[in-house]
């Protein structure tokens, strides 16, 4: 919060609202901050001003005697409060709306700032994955300066903001996790992050709110940072094709495939091959669903008439696709060794499926 001293003098004549705001303007941008802004406007309402932008600093907490307000609003969402704080003079409610304006400029220039220092800090994510000869120690020491530690490991992050810029995602990082790297590169933001998952994930859900996100599971060697990182964006490219929720990619089974195909993706396209791509082929060229009869048929526990209840056809429509699907990969999806085959080779599917040809 920020809030002047409350020796107010207004002038005998007071600027038009727009002189007012060009002044606060100029303020930013000479480095002033919403300090000044508050100062300005106080000078012509007549009464102190309180400026609340819980992001930009400060408790966030509202003083008292507030008499007005004005939102600080940006693409739906209030960023914060112009406050005042007195009676005031007829016309303050303008030169509030104008310290909100000039408010929001302030948070544009300090997130064009925070995109900078994250330019100058180096381009050690890029490195990691565009490198393979990056010496492990020489990470760990870049990484030190910029105040993370990854020396026990890290999970990786990655998101994607979609049509909207970065800058919100690298501020929430940084104001959430100051222990951590995060870098644009390309249209994603990644991030490293010491610690455990749980932690990791309590961030992923607030960035979830400006975009799509991907989380790896925990590296304890920072030798394989490159594969944390790999593994997030795939994550994300799952999680983004829809193709499986974003709560059953988080077990067990989806994560040791996620890291093999991080690490060794021809054992999972490989392992693909020899279960579904067959029947996945077949129905792309015939337009039938033997893929979505035995996810319904695995998911249903292997009963016939729940599954054919679960896809809307007759048990004996059910039987017979099965039987192709049998046909098709040599596994017979009514034996127990061959279904755990199977349904491995449908989670293998959901996990590259964002990646195979179109």
């Amino acid at each position: 919060m920020t809030q002047p001293d409350s020796g107010i003098q207004v002038p005998d004549t007071l600027p038009t609202p727009r002189g007012a705001h060009l002044e606060m303007v100029g303020a930013v941008l000479a480095g002033e901050g919403l300090e000044r802004i508050a100062e300005i406007a106080s000078s012509y309402a007549g009464a102190p001003v309180a400026i609340v932008v819980p992001r930009l600093g400060g408790s966030g907490e509202r003083p008292a005697g507030v008499t007005a307000e004005v939102p600080i609003v940006t693409g739906g969402q209030q960023l914060g409060s112009v406050l005042l704080l007195g009676e005031g003079v007829p016309e303050a409610g303008e030169y509030m709306h104008m310290a909100a304006v000039a408010a929001l400029t302030e948070v544009a220039v300090a997130e064009a700032r925070e995109e900078t220092e994250h330019a100058l800090r180096g381009s050690l994510i890029e490195e990691l994955l565009t490198r393979a000869d990056l010496d492990p120690d020489d990470v760990l020491r870049r990484a030190r300066r910029m105040g993370a530690d990854l020396s026990t490991g890290a999970v990786a992050l990655c998101a994607d903001p979609g049509e909207r810029a970065p800058g919100r995602l690298l501020a929430t990082i940084a104001d959430e996790r100051g222990d951590a790297v995060s870098q644009t590169v390309g249209k994603r933001v990644y991030a490293l992050l010491p610690g455990r998952l749980d932690g990791a994930r309590r961030l992923a859900s607030r960035l979830s709110r400006h975009g799509v996100v991907g989380l790896s599971s925990e590296y304890s060697d920072p030798r394989d940072l490159r594969r944390a990182l790999e593994e997030a964006e795939l994550v994300l490219d799952v999680t983004a094709d829809g193709r499986a929720p974003e709560d059953a990619i988080s077990g067990g089974t989806y994560r040791l495939l996620f890291r093999v195909l991080a690490s060794h993706p021809e054992e999972v396209r490989s392992f693909y091959e020899d279960t579904v791509a067959a029947i996945v082929r077949y129905d792309e060229q015939y337009s039938t669903d033997l893929l979505g009869t035995l996810q319904a048929y695995l998911a249903e526990n292997c009963n016939m008439n729940a599954t054919a209840a679960a896809i809307y056809a007759h048990r004996h429509t059910v039987s017979y696709r099965l039987e192709r699907v049998k046909e098709l990969t040599g596994l017979d999806p009514t034996s127990s060794e061959d279904r755990e085959r199977l349904g491995l080779g449908l989670k293998a599917h959901r996990i590259i499926a964002a990646r195979l040809p179109r």
